[in-house]
């Protein structure tokens, strides 16, 4: 089984996302036209932690004095701090009320279908870029298409 840089996951990620992998609101999105990583955050975390295990990071997104939504990031299983869409980010927004979110995903929640499509791409990029499948960490199941 290959073992992935974290060049080669990041270059992965980047090239899966699209619309339909974004979890945000239309105002939230206008605002930051131009930004790929926009409004990528929940589907990515999930993807990255799906791939490397650890944790999820979560903050409230403040723009103008008022909470516009979260944003989620990764701690490795060695404690790292690992954000892939932290550029998505314009002047005046900050991160406020940063906390450690100890749980996994929800299978139900609204964002699956957008994980999953943001997973198979992920997958399906490792596959042909870099060659094997693209293993999970908890190492039970391959991250598929």
């Amino acid at each position: 089984m290959p073992t992935w840089t974290l060049s080669e996951i990041e270059a992965a990620v980047r090239s899966s996302w699209g619309s339909d992998t974004c979890f945000a609101s239309s105002d939230y999105l206008a605002r930051g036209q131009g930004r790929p990583s926009r409004g990528q955050c929940g589907t990515t975390a999930l993807v990255i932690q799906d791939l490397l295990g650890g944790d999820l990071m979560v903050a409230e997104v403040e723009y103008d004095g008022r909470v516009e939504g979260v944003h989620y990031w990764n701690v490795t299983p060695g404690g790292v701090e690992l954000d892939l869409t932290r550029d998505q980010f314009m002047p005046g927004e900050a991160l406020v009320n940063q906390r450690l979110v100890k749980t996994r995903r929800n299978t139900a929640s609204d964002g699956e279908h957008s994980f999953q499509l943001l997973r198979g791409r992920v997958a399906a990029s490792l596959e042909s870029e870099y060659g094997g499948p693209a293993a999970c960490a908890s190492g039970y199941e391959t991250l598929t298409r």
